[in-house]
């Protein structure tokens, strides 16, 4: 299917450069704002998209921070982590999650991840908590890999779908855990709480949540970026003071703290971007729907599943194969843009060497990380361009040309409903 036409118009895997135009005049108008008032740091335009993304993400505090990295370290801390703390998550996520919590003076424990969802498996995190941790005299849950005190859960939202919440807060509830959503990849993806009977916001269950405004972000700043969410007054207390050197009020530090403040022209900018992330979101839905529905015959992917209590915005589209090298050379050669999220799980990572994991610790998540592809994905992408991209998917021939009936093969059938 591939043609020297199709490779003169390339199809981007990411395309950051049409909604910049789109809205030029209503970004230059920002940056128009901070010159003629020299408002570089802090002011009027931060605390305006702080109140305008708390609105959005329906909690009470949302402060904005430096880096999604940044929300995530000043969230454990100001939830009560603390350094030799043991905080429990998945390895297939990207190495900020696990930066920030080694930042806030924790240790990262990893569980492995659901087969479908790609997000942490409850029943993967009850297991550890029953069978790899113990109980000392104090009445502290103690990790038995570590002998370090468990005091956190963070689920990671990735691809843009929400993890299963209900679950996991009742076993950190049980367990006396601290839950921190790492939502950097879900801005206004949803969960159906069976608990509280209604559809609920990604950053808005837990104690606190961690936002990325990275540019390629479904809401995406032009710059570094990111914001700390919550319902805890306290907890946003903290984070404002941790993002500025400690500071409760101007040279008075109640803390050491850092340099974590967002820049005002970034505020700015996102509070713009905002105001188009429900559109947005809806177009990336109707995106993923049409590749469902061009995939869904095809037995040699499988295609993203979500469960019925998932309003996924799908910031990723990301389908999994038996040959993806195969399929993303042929795919490149069509002038198509893929990627992988993430192609090698962290607790396999040289930087994490000293936590002696070994191959074969996580089998899902080593498994979903030799598979996965992600396709172009992004709100301004067309029905002509993603049947290109059905096309070369279907012209290309794997090296083993027949899909088994293995870890997806079944899925692939089982799982096309929505």
């Amino acid at each position: 299917m591939s043609s020297s036409n199709s490779v003169s118009n390339p199809i981007p895997f990411l395309d950051l450069v049409t909604p910049h135009v789109e809205l030029e005049q209503e970004l230059t108008e920002v940056f128009r704002k901070a010159l003629r008032s020299a408002g570089f740091i802090g002011g009027p335009m931060v605390e305006e998209f702080e109140s305008a993304f708390a609105k959005f993400c329906e909690v009470s505090h949302s402060v904005a921070v430096s880096s999604g990295t940044d929300a995530l370290r000043f969230a454990l801390m100001a939830s009560g982590v603390k350094p030799g703390d043991v905080v429990v998550t998945v390895p297939h996520t990207f190495i900020a999650t696990t930066e920030a919590i080694s930042q806030a003076g924790a240790l990262p424990e990893f569980v492995d991840i659901d087969e479908r969802t790609y997000n942490m498996d409850p029943a993967k995190l009850g297991q550890y908590l029953e069978e790899q941790c113990t109980v000392d005299d104090a009445g502290r849950l103690l990790s038995r890999r570590s002998g370090r005190p468990v005091t956190a859960v963070v689920p990671v939202h990735l691809y843009g779908q929400m993890a299963d919440m209900d679950a996991i807060l009742e076993m950190a509830e049980r367990y006396r855990l601290v839950v921190i959503e790492d939502a950097c990849q879900a801005h206004g993806a949803e969960y159906f709480s069976k608990k509280h009977n209604r559809w609920m916001k990604a950053g808005s269950m837990g104690r606190a949540a961690a936002f990325s405004f990275y540019p390629g972000k479904n809401l995406g700043a032009c710059g570094e970026a990111g914001a700390t969410t919550t319902n805890d007054a306290a907890i946003a207390k903290t984070t404002k003071m941790l993002r500025d050197h400690g500071q409760a009020t101007k040279y008075y530090h109640d803390v050491e703290g850092y340099n974590g403040r967002l820049d005002a022209m970034q505020a700015g900018f996102l509070h713009t971007k905002l105001a188009h992330l429900a559109k947005w979101n809806t177009q990336r839905r109707e995106r993923a729907a049409e590749y469902d529905r061009l995939l869904a015959t095809d037995r040699r992917v499988s295609i993203p599943y979500q469960p019925s209590w998932s309003r996924a915005v799908y910031h990723l589209y990301v389908i999994r194969t038996v040959d993806r090298e195969g399929m993303m050379n042929h795919l490149k050669k069509a002038g198509i843009g893929t990627g992988i999220h993430y192609p090698i799980p962290l607790h396999l990572q040289k930087a994490y060497a000293s936590l002696n994991y070994r191959p074969g610790d996580f089998p899902v998540a080593e498994r979903v990380a030799a598979e996965i592809v992600s396709l172009p994905m992004f709100p301004q992408l067309t029905a002509d361009q993603q049947a290109r991209v059905y096309e070369e998917i279907r012209a290309f021939t794997p090296k083993n040309a027949a899909q088994p009936e293995g870890e997806f093969g079944s899925l692939a059938t089982a799982d096309r409903a929505r």
